[in-house]
């Protein structure tokens, strides 16, 4: 429970089958440790002594008659081999209702189970809320580790000294995981990270505010560390993010208040039995819809077709009009191209195909020529053409 000026975690250990009553205050952080230790002497120790402290141990927590938690209550529990702790800030709305929380706990070695309830009586206090409300980003911290009396208290007490408030307290701790930050790679001992909301009577401190001037917010937007005096107060133990320090004044606050209707009990009234429509119902004419979706759109499509149709062959000029506008020279000469071209072809398919030097004739002493093995016509296109050789 959050005393005036300090923070001081209460560890409450619960006895077997036994209800244990806390008496959190609203407003303030609660914090609950599910200490492994305690735990152990419920379940058989191992066959050779000494060995019981080797136990895997994990808790289940949820609302009695609930599959979990109240939504303002959270849980945390890093291995099975580290405590469990129970921690949030409950409100005004919560206030002289008996929260029974049922604590259920796991031997991952002989596979028993404990179970123990808290009963959480959440008080009014007349601190709630505190006016002025500060939300810091801590960068070298786990949330497991801040809810650790010692280290919230350091923390506090940081606070206090820059701050000078008369009332300090915590109100709510959040991982930085639940604020949709990533989990951090396992290299260079790197933390989550964890948001830390405290509460004072007084207005902040010049020191906080030094993050809403100019050049403080254009360094923010370039991703630079801003510049505060009152830094050095907190990095020899808490790397904090100045850029999302985060100052709310509730008294400047607006409070809007919606009319929401009565949800009621989620059962449809009884309106009798089921009315179909009547059979005599007027008949609908869709011959309107035809000639728009369909008949209109088939007449343009035929009009464009019969364009179309007529340009491409009513409207060809043919070769016979193409010789009448050609000029008798150029026909000749056209002409004369043909029959060149068609007596060139006519006759390297007869012209005799000379060989090379390796497949011509041999020649003896009387000087007779000995025919060619090969055929004296071949036809150009299985046969490439040779300079003539004598």
């Amino acid at each position: 429970v959050s005393g005036a000026s300090a923070f001081v975690v209460v560890t409450i250990l619960s006895t077997l089958h036994a209800d244990r009553n806390v008496y959190p205050s609203a407003g303030v952080l609660f914090v609950h440790v599910l200490e492994r230790e305690h735990f152990k002497g419920e379940f058989p120790p191992y066959p050779k002594p000494g060995d019981s402290s080797n136990d895997p141990i994990t808790f289940n927590t949820n609302l009695m008659g609930y599959p979990d938690r109240p939504g303002w209550l959270r849980y945390i529990q890093r291995t099975s081999h580290s405590d469990g702790v129970l921690y949030g800030s409950p409100t005004a709305e919560h206030v002289g209702k008996a929260t029974i929380i049922e604590i259920i706990a796991y031997n991952r070695r002989t596979f028993e189970t404990a179970r123990h309830n808290l009963v959480i009586n959440i008080m009014s206090t007349e601190e709630y809320p505190l006016p002025y409300q500060a939300e810091f980003y801590i960068k070298n911290m786990n949330v497991e580790e801040m809810l650790a009396s010692e280290v919230l208290g350091d923390f506090l007490g940081a606070v206090k000294n820059v701050w000078q408030p008369e009332r300090l307290n915590a109100v709510n701790i959040t991982s930085a995981l639940d604020r949709g930050g990533r989990v951090p790679l396992p290299i260079n001992n790197l933390k989550e990270g964890v948001y830390v909301m405290v509460g004072a009577d007084v207005q902040f401190s010049s020191c906080l505010r030094e993050v809403e001037n100019s050049q403080n917010q254009l360094r923010c937007s370039q991703e630079m560390e801003p510049v505060i005096s009152c830094d050095k107060k907190f990095r020899a133990q808490f790397d904090i993010d100045w850029c999302k320090i985060n100052l709310v004044d509730i008294t400047k606050m607006i409070m809007i208040h919606s009319n929401r209707p009565d949800p009621g009990t989620g059962v449809l009234p009884d309106i009798g039995g089921y009315n179909p429509p009547p059979e005599s119902l007027k008949s609908r004419d869709f011959f309107a819809d035809f000639l728009i979706t369909l008949a209109v759109p088939s007449a343009v499509a035929m009009v464009l077709f019969s364009v179309l149709g007529y340009s491409m062959c009513c409207r060809r000029e043919g070769v016979d009009k193409r010789n009448m506008q050609t000029p008798d020279i150029q026909l000749v000469h056209h002409s004369s191209i043909q029959k060149s071209t068609k007596e060139l072809r006519s006759m390297s398919k007869n012209r005799e195909i000379s060989w090379p030097l390796s497949t011509l004739p041999v020649f003896s002493q009387s000087e007779e020529v000995v025919p060619p093995i090969h055929p004296d016509n071949y036809e150009t296109t299985s046969m490439p053409l040779m300079q003539t050789q004598t």
